[in-house]
């Protein structure tokens, strides 16, 4: 393995559209945040405590797990934006010059973040609705660091964490879910804050602070004190069987009571994606949007699902400057962007 690798891959195994109810749900996350012990947590910890952390953890892991070592001092600021646009890093972590590191897996599935809010971010990845499976692997690699590292634990509380929110079990569990027909009959704004008053938290694609392209949102848990981790797992789940229904039932209304207009819509978004010469980015997640929902619906035939799901992530800024070799102006970049989303539909439609 090799940094270009992680770079230059279009997308991750979990992206690749084939897990359960992968018509709605894109994938499933489960992070846990973990501190050793008798170390000063990051916001006050020196960088001779950050280096030692980040040998402690290698040290853990190098026998037992087969994981790639990015530390981000070795990075451009340009390939840590690429690993934050596929996931692997968190923008936090991407600001961390001298002492944030990552631990990354062959298929992109794992990524440890070492100095990032916390000394241990551990986070695995899916493709569909897998909560409790993701779960069950995350807990495996825990439990390879813990046999070499003492964590920070309070019989009380839990685990001890940087963030109060979690405190506990450190778990925080995520779906990116995809709902178009939702939104398109706007009735995301109700739902929202129904979901929010039961614990859990509605965001956009990248998580806290970003917008929700391309009818993506991520439901993720709030809080991890007071609740085990089957609790968490089982309320999120239940929460998105239920949206998961519910966008069912809004695809079957609009088929139902405008399916000329839906139709027109899905093959516009199609014609668009196909002819541009310049798209930006939320034209772009709209109308790839618009074509997965004809995927999903069975109105469009020749494109698979894996072939968008690697445009969401070709098509982010810091892929497009990556494949240019350096920084690209508003402008170049939507003109690169249309003529590569031109070239892949393209390659399907021949294949």
């Amino acid at each position: 393995m090799s940094l270009e690798r992680f770079i230059n891959q279009h997308a991750s195994s979990w992206m690749s559209g084939t897990g359960p109810h992968s018509d709605v749900v894109l994938s499933t996350r489960v992070r846990l945040a973990r501190n050793l012990d008798e170390v000063c947590f990051p916001t006050v910890f020196q960088f001779d405590d950050a280096k030692k952390i980040v040998k402690q953890v290698n040290d853990a892991v190098s026998e037992k797990l087969s994981l790639e070592l990015l530390k981000m001092e070795d990075l451009s600021p340009l390939q840590k934006r690429v690993l934050v646009e596929k996931h692997l890093i968190s923008p936090l972590l991407a600001e961390s010059s001298l002492y944030g590191a990552a631990f990354i897996s062959e298929q992109e599935d794992i990524s440890i973040m070492v100095n990032e809010e916390d000394h241990l971010r551990i986070q695995c990845l899916s493709s569909g609705l897998k909560l409790q499976e993701t779960l069950d692997e995350a807990n495996k690699i825990d439990n390879v660091i813990e046999e070499s590292v003492q964590y920070a634990f309070d019989e009380k509380r839990g685990y001890l964490t940087g963030c109060p929110t979690n405190v506990g079990t450190g778990l925080r569990a995520s779906v990116m879910i995809h709902l178009p027909a939702l939104v398109l009959t706007r009735q995301m704004n109700r739902i929202i804050p129904a979901i929010s008053q039961l614990g859990l938290v509605v965001r956009g694609i990248y998580g806290e602070g970003s917008e929700a392209l391309g009818n993506i949102f991520q439901i993720s848990n709030q809080l991890t004190l007071g609740k085990s981790e089957t609790d968490i797992i089982e309320d999120l789940g239940s929460v998105v069987h239920e949206l998961m229904s519910r966008e069912q039932s809004a695809r079957d209304a609009l088929v139902k009571t405008s399916k000329l207009q839906l139709e027109d819509r899905i093959f516009r978004s199609y014609g668009i994606l196909a002819n541009s010469r310049i798209i930006e980015t939320n034209e772009a997640f709209q109308c790839l949007s618009n074509v997965r929902l004809g995927i999903d619906l069975g109105y469009i035939q020749h494109i698979s699902k894996s072939i968008l799901n690697e445009l969401m992530i070709l098509t982010q800024p810091g892929f497009l400057q990556q494949y240019a070799g350096g920084p690209l102006r508003a402008e170049e970049r939507d003109i690169r962007r249309a003529a590569l989303i031109r070239e892949r539909l393209s390659m399907q439609e021949t294949n």
